[in-house]
């Protein structure tokens, strides 16, 4: 997606713009082996949406009309912490599309440019760059066609889009440059999935079900509409306790969810496919921005920039943050300028990052380096949730947030922290569970943890 979206912006600023893809893409709108991450949930979250609806006017319609599903983030049902918070409209819109038709419909529009060719089944090899290494002059690639030979595809400007195993930190060593520092939140997270056919009365009116995963309740889920008849769950499961392909044991794991709601909605429903399974390690970002040295022509975006744990959603919005980023640098009618370009992609993301990498290590054995905003973050965090089982209008702020439209900061203003100490004023404990075939009633009482 980020390279897409890439493509787009570029396609306003130079006369031809080439995508370089390893699998075939034109026209495929189901899981292909280069994105074997696209078969389990995805949401276009609010921010996102805005920014692909601004770079595809029309696109919300386009979808509708093929029968995606969309739907107020805010009025989804959510859990956390084992609670239900309260349904808030906060207008906007949310795309449950299935990951590869979505990146179908971006990949159509962008394809459909006069100046834009997609090079399909072919790999790129490594760059090439002028005598002194000071600027890269295109990429070698290799088709992947019987008796094919490396070829150099000559380019003004080079945007390496090409996910988390991106090799231009080793390029950029070959050419004589220090690869960027890593920052690494091991998360061990795996995702299992299925879909299954939909019955009217599996979501009561709601675009989704969403058990979020949290330190006292690891095993989370994300069960959603993706279609006229087709819903899609994916369990979520954190530092090796990863939900099982096998289809007794994955129901089994969907009844050990804190809440309910999604095993009684799957317990007889016709399946549609065997879960699948999908392991991400940890949570990445390269520090491009810190390097005092880069070669000029080239950029990176995307996965190969930062990649956050999915299940925040974030993913595709942030590429969509990216793509506005790259396209005010081009504006400027002149070559971007790498170290600069890195520099404000670093803003771009620090929010998110915070975000998903601050939540994650709110699980105590998720490894990563605990700072006072972090742990302050993480306990605020907690009551913020606790009082959106109260208060609605927290619920709205805090959706604006995981949307990525307002900061971090606006959680904080006078009138949400009185909102949020008014009904927790110390850390809740999280809910007791209720899986499924439990009497128990969802617990309102709070006893302070610190």
């Amino acid at each position: 997606m980020a390279g897409v979206l890439a493509a787009r912006v570029l396609a306003e600023a130079y006369e031809r713009v080439t995508i370089v893809e390893r699998d075939e893409v034109l026209g495929v709108d189901v899981p292909r082996k280069g994105t074997p991450h696209t078969v389990h949930a995805h949401g276009l979250h609010a921010r996102g949406h805005l920014i692909l609806e601004e770079l595809f006017p029309g696109f919300t319609d386009e979808l509708r009309a093929a029968g995606i599903r969309t739907g107020d983030l805010g009025e989804m049902r959510w859990f956390f912490n084992g609670r239900r918070i309260l349904p808030a409209h906060t207008g906007l819109i949310s795309v449950t599309a299935p990951r590869p038709v979505l990146e179908n419909h971006v990949r159509n529009r962008v394809a459909a440019l006069s100046n834009v060719t997609v090079l399909q089944q072919c790999d790129v090899l490594g760059l090439e760059a002028t005598d002194d290494h000071e600027q890269i002059t295109g990429v070698r690639v290799q088709r992947r066609t019987a008796g094919a030979a490396p070829e150099v595809l000559d380019a003004d400007l080079v945007v390496d889009a090409t996910g988390r195993g991106s090799r231009t930190p080793a390029w950029l060593e070959e050419l004589g440059y220090q690869r960027p520092e890593e920052e690494r939140v091991k998360v061990g997270l795996a995702y299992t999935t299925r879909h299954y056919r939909t019955r009217p009365e599996m979501f009561d009116g709601v675009q989704s079900i969403n058990p979020v995963a949290s330190p006292a309740h690891p095993r989370g889920a994300f069960f959603g509409q993706v279609g006229p008849e087709t819903c899609i769950l994916s369990l979520t499961g954190v530092l090796g306790d990863h939900p099982p392909t096998e289809p007794a044991a994955f129901l089994e794991f969907v009844r050990s969810l804190p809440v309910p709601d999604v095993y009684e909605a799957v317990r007889d429903a016709e399946p549609l496919d065997d879960p699948v399974s999908f392991k991400f390690p940890a949570s990445v970002r390269r520090r491009y921005e810190r390097l005092l040295r880069f070669p000029a022509r080239l950029l990176v975006t995307g996965d190969a920039f930062c990649s956050f744990n999915p299940v925040y959603g974030q993913g595709m919005s942030v590429a969509a943050i990216e793509a506005t980023t790259l396209r005010d640098h081009l504006r400027q009618g002149v070559t971007p300028d790498p170290l600069r370009f890195l520099a404000d992609m670093s803003r771009a993301v620090d929010t998110p990052w915070d975000i998903s990498a601050g939540g994650d290590l709110d699980f105590p054995g998720v490894q990563g380096e605990r700072t006072l905003k972090v742990l302050v973050g993480n306990a605020y965090m907690a009551r913020l949730q606790y009082a959106a089982t109260k208060d609605a209008k927290v619920t709205d702020a805090f959706m604006r947030v995981a949307g990525l439209i307002d900061p971090p900061e606006a959680l904080m203003r006078p009138a949400m922290v009185w909102r949020v100490l008014r009904h927790a004023v110390r850390r809740p404990a999280a809910a007791a569970p209720r899986p499924a075939g439990s009497d128990q009633p969802d617990p309102v009482g709070v006893r302070p943890t610190g």
